[in-house]
């Protein structure tokens, strides 16, 4: 049975400074299908429009014109005061610099999505430290991010990304930061919550190396998808 699509673009463009002189566009036209379980690359150089199109996936900008659904919803009959919630709820995000909260534990950093879902304070807690010991960070718990490396730190990023267990997870450049042993560690991670839980992950990356690890790679360049190859899965 062909797996439902999550991520569903057609003929996305982003303009801004609209009807200004110094209107500029950044994506002209993006049609892009991603369905549950895959585990996609988006490659690009800096300033090929591979931010703007991850902003338009995880809805935290709005194209100029195009059509997005996710998971079904029609992303612009959404109203902006519950865009926050679907994010919350349908989205793990993993950036490069980790968004942590500076002086703030890491199960405590964890448990941040579940606080704005209203989950009780015991289940977040129990919750927290499950997916803590999944990454490998039950013994960091309690440390803040500055008592940690950053390898531990995208790994409590990881763990927080996955509390609302997410349909997909949208990682910025999440090695970026990272020397390359501790790199593969952290996409070693990626790769068991494809595996083991079926997780549909989208990797935005200017690493066509790093790209090389998932199943499927769509390149983009000057704000045009230019290929999108199922030659990637080197794992």
């Amino acid at each position: 049975m062909e797996k439902k699509i999550l991520i569903d673009m057609k003929q996305i463009v982003k303009r801004y400074h609209e009807n200004e002189p110094n209107e500029l566009e950044i994506l002209h036209g993006i049609d892009l299908q991603v369905r549950e379980g895959e585990f996609v690359a988006i490659v690009g150089e800096s300033g090929s429009g591979k931010s703007t199109l991850m902003n338009m996936i995880g809805a935290l900008d709005r194209p100029t014109e195009g059509s997005y659904f996710l998971d079904g919803e029609d992303m612009g009959k959404i109203p902006d005061t519950k865009l926050s919630e679907i994010r919350n709820q349908k989205i793990g995000f993993v950036f490069q610099n980790f968004c942590l909260i500076p002086r703030t534990s890491a199960v405590r950093n964890v448990e941040v999505p579940m606080m704005y879902a209203g989950v009780p304070r015991k289940e977040r807690r129990k919750r927290a430290m499950e997916l803590l010991e999944m990454v490998g960070m039950t013994e960091r718990a309690t440390h803040k991010p500055n008592e940690l490396s950053g390898g531990q730190n995208q790994r409590v990023a990881i763990a927080r990304a996955m509390v609302n267990n997410p349909s997909i997870i949208l990682a910025d450049e999440p090695t970026g930061a990272l020397d390359s042993q501790t790199g593969h560690l952290v996409m070693d991670i990626f790769h068991k919550l494809h595996k083991e839980q079926h997780k549909t992950i989208v990797l935005i990356t200017h690493s066509r190396e790093l790209a090389k690890e998932t199943e499927r790679i769509i390149t983009i360049q000057d704000g045009n998808i230019i290929s999108d190859s199922d030659m990637g899965g080197e794992v």
